[in-house]
This record gives structure tokens, sequence and C-alpha cells, in this order.
């Protein structure tokens, strides 16, 4: 595996300071932020000096029980060969659920779930990687994601079902020692029990975040310092193997460079101070060298499907909570979907709050409540919009306005046109269609 070094999230945000932090050896970009053919400048002067760009991939949702889609990979792939990049990394997780497996409505969780520990979605899981390995033009890896929630009947803690996961595949994995923090806190699993029993041989590099605790719950924010707990994993990590590359990850609430610079001194004093060995080259099989496992996976898709389904219903659009999960900690995941619904969506269409004022926050949320997330977030904007337009008719008349221009702008296929013949004509036909 390629020696990565210390590395960095690149985030538009923080393009410029990234650029000028000594000692970045590689970053590591959300692959769904990235246009191959319109690369940020910042990544290709980064390219240019050598910095090796790493994709991370958000929604491929590996862990669901649909087969990955292929149109995903494609993107994927793409932007691995754009950013010339040694591999690709994706999350151990679901992100939508429904369709035809449940004949139900598709829904999209807008965020990595946890699967359930248990041999139907270990097959799955394996399949599914299997596929997107065929489909992908280097190595994959894949993380392990933090969680608020726990599955009923799990068969096998993290470290059993991470390490069959690497021996029935041979993919890599991305582990993420602020999530075995989070799930010490939420699920009470011990981080070093987690690290004793993963292949570490299996290990392309390490995730390192920060997050917060409230009422008990901890939050994985990417937008906090990393605390000494997590810092203290990760010695424990190193102390085992030496890890061929750690990585900070801020997603907001960006501090001041010399403060991200002190996190990354901290990971490196982490690494030295843990003074693991290398693990040996070649030492995990790689995916051609592996034969699927003949498990049929169709039964087991199906069960899967319904289960995650269930999960995600209960926790988007207020169904009854399966038997078995904690409902009080099932409250505060959904709570946690929808605030972050929120947040996303005002990102992607910055408009909205600029338009509804103090008042976007609350809209959204009551909206969130009824109407599940379906296509994604930019879809989701529109969608919010479109009924504010059709069902609250009060309200400040001038918002409403600025509401329709902007709905109108962007629901169509092509952008309106600014020319004032076109915006009369088509004004005018609204007027003789009825439409005002």
């Amino acid at each position: 595996m390629e020696r990565l070094g210390t590395g960095i999230g690149w985030r538009p945000e923080i393009a410029d300071a990234v650029e000028e932090m000594p000692g970045i050896d590689w970053v590591e970009a959300v692959a769904e932020n990235v246009c191959p053919g319109h690369l940020p400048e910042s990544l290709r002067r980064l390219r240019e000096r050598g910095v090796t760009v790493v994709p991370h991939g958000v929604s491929l949702g590996l862990g669901g029980a649909d087969r990955p889609d292929a149109g995903r990979l494609l993107a994927l792939a793409e932007r691995a060969e754009a950013l010339g990049s040694p591999l690709v990394t994706e999350h151990i997780a679901f992100v939508r659920a429904g369709g035809p497996l449940t004949a139900s409505p598709r829904l999209e969780a807008g965020h990595l779930l946890p699967v359930p520990r248990t041999r139907d979605a270990l097959d799955v899981l394996c399949e599914n990687i299997r596929i997107a390995q065929d489909a992908l033009p280097v190595p994959l890896a894949v993380e392990n994601i933090a969680a608020l929630i726990s599955w009923p009947g799990e068969e096998m803690t993290e470290g059993q079902f991470l390490y069959d996961l690497a021996d029935r595949t041979g993919v890599r994995l991305l582990i993420d020692v602020a999530n075995l923090h989070t799930n010490h806190v939420n699920r009470g699993e011990d981080p070093a029990e987690a690290l004793a029993e993963l292949p570490l041989e299996a290990i392309a590099y390490v995730h390192v975040a920060g997050g917060f605790e409230r009422d008990g719950v901890w939050h994985d924010s990417h937008a906090h310092p990393v605390p000494r707990p997590v810092i203290d994993i990760l010695t424990d990590l190193a102390s085992r193997v030496s890890p061929p590359g750690v990585l900070l990850e801020r997603d907001e609430n960006f501090p001041e460079p010399v403060e991200l610079e002190g996190e990354l001194a901290a990971i490196r004093d982490a690494v030295a101070k843990g003074g693991g060995v290398r693990a040996p080259e070649g030492a995990l099989r790689t995916p051609a060298a592996v034969e699927p496992s003949g498990v049929p996976t169709g039964p087991a898709r199906q069960r899967l499907a319904l289960a995650q389904t269930a999960l995600l219903s209960a926790l988007v659009a207020g169904t009854p909570v399966p038997e078995g999960f904690d409902r009080v900690r099932l409250g505060v995941q959904a709570r946690a979907l929808a605030g972050k619904r929120a947040d996303v969506v005002a990102k992607v269409a910055p408009e909205l709050p600029v338009i509804l004022g103090a008042g976007y926050r609350p809209a959204f949320l009551a909206y969130a409540q009824a109407a599940p997330m379906t296509d994604g977030y930019r879809r989701d904007a529109l969608d919010f919009a479109e009924h504010l337009l059709l069902f609250e008719k009060s309200g400040d008349t001038r918002a409403r306005r600025e509401l329709r221009e902007w709905w109108l702008e962007r629901s169509g296929p092509a952008p309106r046109s600014r020319r004032p013949g076109v915006r009369l004509a088509r004004a005018t036909r609204r007027v003789l269609l009825g439409h005002r």
C-alpha cells in the first residue's frame, strides 16, 4: 500500500490555507463535490506539486440492500482518473432504502446510517464491494462509520465484521478513530477491542476528526477540535501498526489555519508516540485473488431491504419504531437527520435562507416532518420551495415573489433566459394560459 503520510481534508473554504500549510503530503476531497472536467484550481496546483489527492465518496451506499448504482460507480471512477488517485474510498453504510425490493417509495437519508452486523448484511456488503471493485480503476477502501443507534440482534462485533469483510473481498479499510470514539460513547463499544480484532495489514489510512457530546450522546460533527480520547485511540492504533496515512477531517466551522496546523502536529506526535511496526507489503490478498463466497444474496437482500426501509421510514417519515430499537435514541437520530437536512439545503441553495430570513429553518423543519427526501439535496430544495408556494399562502409578499422567481429559474430543464424579449414572451404565455 502506498505510503501517504499526513494529510487534511480539502474543502473549498480552506483551499488557500491548505496550499500554504507546511508538511501536507496528501489531501482528500469529497468525490461528489468535484467535477472531473472542471477541477478546482487549488486541486490542480496541489497535484502539480506532487500532492496526492484521494476522492472520498459519500453517496454510494455500499451497505444498502440494492446493488451499487452503475452511474455512481462511473462518476467515482471518473474522479479517480481525473485526480490521478492511487485509490478511492467510501463508507460501510446505507444512505437510501425502499424501492422495488420492498415495493415501497424510495427514501433518502441524506446521511450515513449503520448496517446491522449480521451475516445477511455482510453477504450483501461483500457482493456490493466486489461489484464496486470491478468497476473502479484503482483499489477501493471502505470506512467504518459513527452511529447514534444500534441494531438489535447483531451477530458480530465491529472488529469481527470488518475482519471478515476484508478477508472475503480483499478490500482495504479506512479506519476512522473518531468514529471508534463515537461508538464507544454511544454504543458502549471498546475501541481497544475493535483495534485488536482488525486485520491491521488491510488499513489503507486513518481518519481523525472532532465532535461534541450533548446529553450523553456524542455527535461526530467534523466541526469541532479533535478531543484527547480520539488522539489516544490513534496512538493505540499506531502502537499496533504504522498507518500508511493519517488525515484530519474538518467540514465546517473552520478555525484559523494555525489551529488546524496544531491539530496536524498533535496527529504526527500521536503516530510517533505509538511507534508501531510497518505492516508487511502484500499481506492482504488482492481483490483479484478472492473468490466469491457462493452465498446467494437474493433472499438476504430482501430481508435487509425490509429492515433498512422500516428503520429509515421511522427516522424520516414518522412511521412506528421497529421492534428492538431504542425509541429515545431513534428520536435523537431523527432530529439530527432533519437538522442536517436543513443545513445542507441551505448550503446547496443559499438563496433560500436569504429570501426567507429567520423563518427558513422552522419552515424547513416543519416541511421535513411530512416530506421525506427522495432524490438528493438539490431536488429537496426545489420541492421545499414548491411546497411553500403551493401550501403556505400567508407571509411576506416580497419573499413569496422572490421565492417564486427562484423556483422558476431552477425548476425547468434549462435556466430562464435573461433577454427581455424572451422573458416578456414567457410572461405573456403564462397570462394567456391563466398561470399568473
